[in-house]
């Protein structure tokens, strides 16, 4: 008899089989998820052997990760930043650098490769905070998405889901104009972000959201318009907040307010909205963020990298902050570091330990990271939710020893991106036994996309 989906009635097209599967709250051993049109159709349980065409996956098989805020051009960062000393803003002068060398060409080639490495790590979305909008000195491309558009094109080769979240980037600070590295990411004015924001075409793998870069990039009396932007189209909304001292300081200086208050006065926080990185907070900031159920995304790994600081995470979640993560500058590209390392930068911080179950966090590096990129049916391994799955090896140097129900505290604790065997997006099999089905040779892809920008 041909099985059906129970939601669209949809015939089952695909079945995956795994030895050991994550559903919210246990580890379940012998899981058939049965695939249709490309969503969850059945999950059987109590299944010993694989069913006869059943694609097996061996190891812990969880909801595919999301990867909640990412600047795909920074991956052509890693390690050449690691020379020398500095600060976050001596960092930004050598981004500001590759930025300049990059074309729509060139970007969907770094992008492309770098969303196969997502991939490679278990991430079936990523959102995409993108601001490098126009050519060098400001001049609009012909399509005046053409960045924009490569990105959503790149993440379709990779074969991984993206929230395109087209960011509006106006000042260099506090009524200072665009210095010539800024003129790229500038529209000139919110009226004029949002008439080339508008468009923009999602499509099956990808949505369209907004993000206001930071409070000092978007003049306050600018914000009014992201907000109504976003709001007319029930859009995410992502900002980068209070990730430095010096931005909270010069905000006090310019309005009198904290950055998180001065978001809450002009209507920017809310269910919908997530604060990128939420470091340098106020007790009366977290419980404004917390009150507005104002998403909080962690990116532990950039935050170390550039010396930010150990953000108030378990204060925020407490708060009625749901909690996602990122990997930001790309430093690595492990969403199973950036959960423990939130998990472990709150040790080091208070000298306590477990202040999140591994229950806790794969949520945030799953379920809680999709609803924050305007996908809140995923993230979890039930009937009618995307059939996008990732399985991490449980007999890896890293991850052999531990008995199988304690497989969730070995992916959290113990795995890295290296130990993911198999990613699925939409039922499609894009990582099998460690290679990505799409992009013959990510590492190649990669060096050649990061040479192009080096020459």
């Amino acid at each position: 008899m041909q099985l059906t989906h129970r939601t669209t009635g949809a015939p089952v097209t695909a079945a995956y089989w795994t030895d050991h599967a994550w559903l919210g709250t246990h580890v379940e051993p012998g899981v058939t998820l049965e695939i249709a049109d490309g969503r969850i159709a059945g999950v059987r349980t109590g299944v010993g052997t694989p069913p006869p065409g059943a694609t097996v996956l061996r190891g812990l098989t969880l909801p595919g990760l999301a990867n909640t805020h990412s600047h795909a051009f920074h991956r052509a960062l890693r390690t050449t930043v690691q020379v020398g000393s500095g600060t976050f803003w001596t960092w930004r002068e050598l981004m500001y650098r590759t930025a300049s060398r990059l074309t729509p060409d060139t970007y969907f080639d770094l992008a492309r490769a770098t969303y196969a490495e997502m991939a490679l790590a278990g991430i079936t979305a990523v959102g995409e905070f993108h601001y490098l909008h126009h050519a060098p000195g400001g001049t609009p491309y012909a399509d005046p998405n053409a960045m924009g558009e490569a990105l959503i094109a790149a993440a379709a080769e990779a074969g991984i889901r993206i929230t395109l979240l087209d960011t509006v980037y106006l000042a260099a600070g506090f009524g200072e104009q665009p210095n010539r590295h800024q003129l790229r990411f500038s529209d000139t004015t919110a009226e004029a972000w949002a008439e080339r924001a508008s468009l923009l075409k999602g499509g099956d793998h990808a949505l369209i959201g907004a993000a206001i870069h930071s409070v000092r990039a978007v003049p306050a009396d600018q914000l009014a318009t992201v907000v109504r932007w976003a709001q007319e189209r029930s859009a995410p909304l992502h900002v980068h907040l209070s990730e430095q001292t010096a931005e909270n300081d010069a905000c006090r200086a310019a309005h009198g307010r904290t950055p998180t208050r001065l978001l809450a006065d002009h209507g920017v926080l809310g269910p919908r909205t997530t604060g990128i990185h939420n470091t340098h907070l106020t007790e009366a900031d977290i419980a404004l963020l917390g009150s507005s159920a104002t998403g909080t995304c962690m990116c532990p790994t950039t935050e170390r990298d550039l010396a930010d600081g150990i953000g108030p995470a378990a204060a925020l979640q407490k708060a009625g902050s749901p909690l996602s993560l990122g990997s930001d500058s790309h430093a690595v590209i492990d969403l199973f570091e950036e959960a423990r390392a939130m998990e472990l930068n709150e040790r080091l911080r208070t000298h306590v330990r477990g202040h999140w179950t591994a229950a806790a966090l794969i949520r945030a590096a799953s379920a809680d990271g999709h609803a924050a990129l305007g996908r809140p049916d995923a993230g979890v391994l039930e009937p009618g939710a995307p059939a996008d799955l990732t399985t991490v090896a449980l007999d890896s140097v890293r991850t052999a020893g531990p008995v199988p129900r304690l497989a969730a505290e070995t992916a959290v604790f113990a795995a890295s991106a290296a130990d993911v065997r198999h990613t699925v997006v939409a039922g499609r099999h894009i990582v099998r036994d460690g290679r990505h089905t799409r992009v013959e040779d990510v590492p190649r892809a990669l060096a050649r996309a990061v040479a192009a920008l080096h020459d």
